[in-house]
């Protein structure tokens, strides 16, 4: 097993404790909550009927392996916390990972709201309204009420103590909680096979009538994310696992079969029986909003059909269990992935904290308290969130793609680069389905979701320039075409935005022309003539799509106006870090004490002259080797400060001697000029004024430097040392001339 790089496991506090059986529950418990008991079986069957909602979930469930054998490829050679943030900030960087950390976190955090509304609407449907009281609004159609709000929150907070106090209590709860739904769903599913002959009613029609078959087959694939994602969470706390990471792929595999499974159980058992007055299961699905209480329920009618109350009851048990492992699963998720962000500087240090038990405590009440607000939103909003987690689920499993696509090329692993790049064309189709519902679709997502991502990824650039500001490690900012190709998608999801606000628009129109010309209009309407009508119809267009350019111009603008802030932030940390820089090779390539070039330049300055001179192409030059005398005994008898200025005083007479050639501190008491130009051509003279000078100050008892010069000779040289040398064995001939006439050599 390759092992992380250095510098990317960030999870050496994290203790391992998690077994496989609670890896799967985590899993399974993510990946389906209240919507598979109660939104898929009519989400799919008023879409493809039940055999072509299977066959998607088949092809869901296929594609979903390719993408759990990504996750295991990637959790093998990069262990750690994060999940896919980890893997991308290995692989790609951290902008990449910023930006897929981004999604997930709505992703996971939009499923966490999802379950937690759906408490109130348990509440409704089989506790006879006990928590609608204290009514505060409507919103969108939906009322809210003071009751419902504060059970909700009640959930989230006990929900988050169980997390908080004890990992094995929260594992030991997910397991059983996962295997309740599972065998509850299981045993009715059963019971309504086996007593579905007897009851005369049918499963057909396979399809939904009038409509391609295929075309159904299709649409239900492309929902696939939206049933399957959460299973791949577990990733998460990968370095928590009690087990081999070798096993994470057989672990995830019997997750999405369980999943699949359960989804197609609920699919069968809510055509399996219909209410009296329905024709067909096609009938009942049509009419649902007819229904009160259980019969509003397909699958919860079935199961009162065939077992009674009991039923019921059982049933009843196991969409609480689905809430909760989801609520518990994508609360551990999100802490687990603010926890590993916080250690790169995105989220403040504070949230990366582990308590004495290793729960990111902080990270886990991050999540609770962006949540406090969900409840007061209505349900009806929630889900045009939670639609989001559909396109969500198609980037990061596109992420995932793309970087197991990197990694296997680099590693020749042909299997895993056939499987990613498999998977990476698929989520590009899937993603033009999402993103040109127009033209691929007959608009799976709702309207609002895509203001709403809109309204997300210009918040994750704002985010960004708040983390490239603090980034004092200038580890963001760097991959400029990603925040290019966002702001892409930002006009893409802005034009499919206007289209469908148009469509809407023009709908309205042809509607209120309808109701004019067949007398059903109100009567203001029809005391208008055809043409005053006509003509406001025409404006209201004219108007419809002004303002659709002028949505799309503005939040052009405003995404725009963020990159450019975005880019001066990182132009600015790029000028600092090129001083910096420049500031580092100067203060290298200087002596502290005396300011002229230090040891390391006068390395730098031999390895280039030895490269010309091999080269045949080193002009004329000369060396002059210096040696201070007396600094030895000075430090001795009157200390190193004294030693210090002596050594400043001989520098600067060597500078002022050979003032047009730079000038080297090789050693404590050494220094070497290099001649070239004027001072080449008066070198002897200049070598005779150090002597001369040396000279005069040993009777003034004043710095005394002895100096050997040596030229370069072409074609007997072989490199800038055998100069050097010869100049060396001229300075201590010198040195000993200095001594005889009473300098201090030592």
């Amino acid at each position: 097993m390759k092992e992380a790089p250095s510098g990317t496991d960030n999870t050496a506090k994290l203790q391992p404790y998690l077994s496989p059986l609670a890896v799967w529950a985590l899993s399974v418990g993510s990946a389906i909550g209240w919507g598979s008991l109660v939104v898929t079986g009519k989400t799919y069957l008023s879409q493809a009927g039940p055999l072509g909602s299977i066959l998607g979930l088949l092809i869901g469930f296929a594609m979903m392996l390719m993408v759990a054998n990504h996750y295991h490829f990637l959790a093998n050679r990069y262990p750690g916390t994060g999940g896919l943030y980890n893997y991308v900030k290995t692989i790609f960087g951290y902008d990449r990972a910023f930006l897929a950390a981004w999604f997930m976190f709505l992703v996971y955090i939009a499923i966490f709201w999802a379950n937690a509304t759906s408490i109130p609407l348990f509440a409704r449907y089989f506790l006879q309204g006990l928590f609608k009281f204290g009514y505060l609004y409507t919103v969108f159609g939906y009322e809210v009420y003071l009751g419902e709000a504060l059970v909700t929150l009640l959930v989230i907070g006990l929900v988050a103590l169980l997390c908080i106090k004890s990992k094995k209590a929260t594992a030991r709860s997910m397991e059983v909680l996962a295997l309740l739904f599972t065998v509850g769903i299981t045993l009715c599913f059963v019971v309504a096979m086996l007593g579905h002959g007897s009851t005369g009613m049918t499963m057909e029609p396979a399809f939904v009538p009038d409509k391609d078959a295929f075309q159904q087959v299709v649409r239900i694939a492309f929902l696939s994310p939206w049933a399957f994602i959460g299973f791949e969470s577990v990733s998460h706390s990968a370095a928590e696992y009690r087990f081999k990471h070798s096993n994470m792929f057989r672990v995830l595999a019997v997750s999405l079969i369980v999943t699949t499974a359960l989804y197609i159980f609920v699919l069968l058992l809510s055509v399996s029986a219909y209410p009296e007055g329905c024709s067909s299961w096609l009938d009942y699905i049509s009419r649902l909003d007819e229904f009160d209480g259980i019969a509003g329920l397909p699958a919860f009618y079935a199961a009162h059909y065939y077992l009674g109350d009991a039923g019921v009851y059982i049933l009843m048990a196991s969409l609480l269990s689905l809430v909760l492992t989801s609520l518990i699963g994508m609360l551990r998720t999100v802490s687990r992935l603010c926890y590993s962000v916080a250690q790169d500087g995105i989220l403040p240090k504070r949230f990366s904290h582990l308590s004495n038990k290793q729960i990111p405590v902080n990270a886990i009440l991050l999540a609770v308290v962006v949540s406090l607000p969900i409840p007061f939103l209505g349900r009806t909003t929630i889900g045009w969130i939670v639609d989001t987690t559909t396109i969500g689920a198609v980037i990061l499993y596109g992420f995932a793609s793309i970087a197991v696509f990197r990694v296997s090329g680099q590693e020749g692993c042909k299997k895993d680069r056939i499987l990613s790049g498999i998977c990476i064309l698929i989520m590009f189709v899937f993603m033009g389905f999402l993103l040109f519902p127009g033209v691929f679709s007959d608009n799976t997502i709702e309207t609002e979701t895509y203001a709403l991502m809109i309204i997300w990824l210009i918040l994750g650039l704002v985010f960004f320039n708040r983390v490239i500001q603090k980034d004092h490690a200038r580890t963001f900012g760097k991959a400029i075409i990603v925040w290019i190709a966002l702001l892409a998608f930002i006009i893409v999801m802005s034009m499919t935005l206007a289209e469908r606000t148009n469509e809407a628009g023009e709908n309205a129109v042809i509607e209120e022309i309808h109701h004019y010309f067949d007398g059903t209009a109100d009567s203001e309407t029809l005391a208008m003539g055809e043409d005053e009508f006509l003509e406001i119809q025409s404006k209201r267009l004219h108007d419809a799509d002004s303002t659709s350019m002028l949505v799309i111009m503005g939040l052009f603008g405003v995404s725009l106006a963020v990159m450019l802030v975005n880019y001066r932030s990182m132009q600015k940390w790029e000028k600092k870090a090129l001083e910096e820089r420049d500031e580092a090779h100067t203060i290298a390539l200087t002596d502290p004490l005396t300011g002229v070039k230090s040891r390391h330049a006068f390395l730098l300055k031999q390895t280039e002259a030895d490269a010309a001179i091999e080269k045949g192409i080193a002009g004329e030059f000369a060396v002059v080797v210096c040696d201070v005398n007396g600094l030895k005994a000075i430090n001795d008898t009157l200390g190193h400060k004294a030693g210090d200025e002596y050594i400043l005083k001989a520098s600067r007479m060597v500078c002022e001697i050979f003032q047009h050639s730079p000038v080297y501190r090789v050693g404590g008491d050494e220094f070497v000029a290099v001649l070239k130009g004027h001072d080449y051509l008066v070198r002897k003279e200049l070598v005779q004024q150090l002597h001369d000078r040396s000279v005069e100050n040993i009777g003034a008892k004043s710095v005394v430097v002895a100096g050997g010069l040596s030229d370069y000779k072409r074609g007997e040289d072989a490199n800038f040392h055998d100069v050097l040398e010869r100049a060396d064995a001229l300075m201590y001939e010198e040195k000993q001339l200095l001594k005889s006439m009473g300098a201090i050599t030592r």
